[in-house]
């Protein structure tokens, strides 16, 4: 992909994340001044394969989410839900619909859009979740946020717990974002329950 839409592609991302990062409650659009309740919400996506996001690379296959949240607090709680984080078409025929060789994931947060960078977390802190073979898989990891969090990104990486520590988190396969016209962008909680598709 040309790096012009690379470029372009970040900072429209860092746009639609900027404003995704308001939650709503109160209508104080986070000028400090809601009470701690400012979080960012977003759905997640897959990833496809060639895509880099503050220099971490994407899976070598296409991944497709069937439905998935994450939230960020304003304390660094990031709690991330999926439901059918599956290898997709493109991926090889064998393993297309499954989790293949992936058993468990974690989360990396990321400030400042696909350009930006990782907030670190030390190796031992990593709170990784078991991948189901259906995809599913629940998140609660709280970083130290920066003074400002601008344009996050939240990655969801596969995670190898037999590799040495500081190279268990290897490439992301899912990341919050939007895909244009599919329902799952539409909020999961307008009336506090799921709906089926």
């Amino acid at each position: 992909m040309p790096t012009k839409t690379l470029a372009a592609i970040g900072a429209v991302t860092l746009l639609c994340f900027s404003g995704l990062a308001d939650d709503g409650h109160n209508n104080n659009n986070n000028n400090n001044n809601n009470n701690g309740n400012s979080s960012f919400q977003s759905s997640l996506i897959g990833s496809t394969p060639g895509m880099a996001v503050a220099g971490i690379a994407s899976g070598g296959a296409p991944w497709l989410v069937n439905q998935g949240q994450v939230s960020i607090d304003s304390n660094g709680r990031i709690q991330l839900q999926v439901q059918g984080l599956l290898l997709g078409p493109g991926a090889p025929a064998a393993v297309v619909g499954t989790t293949g060789p992936v058993t468990m994931v974690a989360a990396t947060l990321v400030c400042g859009g696909t350009g930006g960078m990782a907030v670190a977390v030390p190796d031992l802190s990593i709170a990784a979740a078991t991948l189901s073979s259906s995809g599913d898989a629940q998140i609660d990891q709280t970083v130290t946020l920066p003074a400002s969090c601008v344009g996050p990104v939240v990655l969801v990486r596969i995670f190898s717990p037999s590799a040495a520590l500081g190279s268990q988190l290897g490439p992301f396969i899912a990341a919050s974002g939007l895909m244009a016209g599919t329902q799952q962008n539409q909020n999961q909680n307008q009336d506090g329950h799921d709906h089926d598709r």
